[in-house]
């Protein structure tokens, strides 16, 4: 929030425009609202939202811009002020005292729901530690949107994140996630989905189901679906990636626990010919068990060697 609210003179008319009707939107009883906003297609706001929109005190969002360009396709003459990690600890405190003031808040993101995987949470802890009441707009959700157009098992899912952009570190969280039973669902940067998709491969097994959702709700949308190493090999040799990416995991297929002395048989024959770092992943890709875990017990038997 670059600004503080207007004090005094008119308010902003506390309106939308929905097909060409001017609707009055009804006065917000203070507390954070925490809005959902579309992730592509203007269409997908729901008319809550609009409502919150435009009868709220305050207005914080992501980016101005962005978010001036949904207000103007709807008649909101709301003046957004900006809310972004790298003002967060400025603006919330003030955002919340003007919560303290008996003011609504609501908060946008610049696509998708609020809080998942953006500053929000801060604001959101922030408002709750104060004692204020939060309330969630539900709409547009870009890992459920992926998670329903890839058509892997839905029951049980996992929503991960982003994973970590260095290769080691980012194998080491897929090994951790490798037998979760769920599907997984991460958000992944364009230039760097072939690389992902190449660890995953290795670390989660080649065959193992997955999709590429991209552009989702815009006039490019695209689901490639495949198994990892298909989807690997593809990414490879089209590295030139634009959009936004929801990167969908199938879950581990059900398979009997190996015996614990054959786990450490393959241990050692691998040992022998990898660090051990390289062998944890190996064995975890080849036994579905944790790497950490492996990891641990490569540890004790190089130690057990020494003594």
């Amino acid at each position: 929030m670059q600004e503080e609210p207007r004090k005094g003179g008119a308010a902003p008319a506390r309106s939308y425009r929905l097909h060409g009707t001017v609707v009055e939107a009804r006065p917000l009883e203070p507390a954070l609202y925490l809005v959902a906003t579309p992730i592509g297609n203007l269409g997908d706001i729901t008319l809550r939202a609009l409502e919150t929109l435009a009868g709220a005190d305050v207005l914080a969002c992501e980016d101005t811009r962005v978010t001036r360009v949904l207000l103007d396709r709807y008649g909101i003459a709301t003046r957004p002020y900006a809310y972004h990690e790298h003002n967060a600890d400025e603006v919330g405190p003030k955002l919340v005292a003007a919560l303290d003031n008996g003011k609504s808040v609501a908060l946008v993101s610049d696509a998708g729901t609020p809080l998942v995987s953006d500053p929000g949470y801060r604001l959101g802890h922030l408002a709750l530690a104060a004692g204020h009441k939060v309330v969630p707009i539900p709409g547009a959700s870009a890992p459920l949107a992926a998670l329903v157009g890839s058509g892997l098992p839905n029951d049980a899912f996992l929503f991960a994140g982003f994973l970590p952009a260095k290769d080691k570190a980012r194998r080491d969280r897929l090994g951790e996630l490798a037998r979760v039973p769920a599907t997984l669902i991460f958000f992944e940067s364009p230039h760097r989905i072939g690389a992902t998709l190449a660890a995953a491969a290795d670390v989660l097994g080649g065959d193992r189901p997955a999709a590429v959702c991209r552009e989702l709700t815009k006039t490019f949308e695209e689901f490639r679906r495949a198994p990892l190493a298909e989807l690997a090999a593809h990414y490879e040799a089209n590295p030139q990636v634009k959009g936004e990416i929801v990167l969908v995991i199938g879950p581990p297929s059900a398979e009997v626990p190996p015996d614990s002395a054959d786990v450490d048989a393959l241990l050692a024959a691998l040992l022998r010919d990898l660090p051990a770092g390289k062998a944890a992943t190996e064995a975890a890709r080849q036994t579905g068990l944790p790497r950490r875990e492996l990891y641990q017990r490569l540890v004790r038997m190089k130690a057990g060697d020494g003594d």
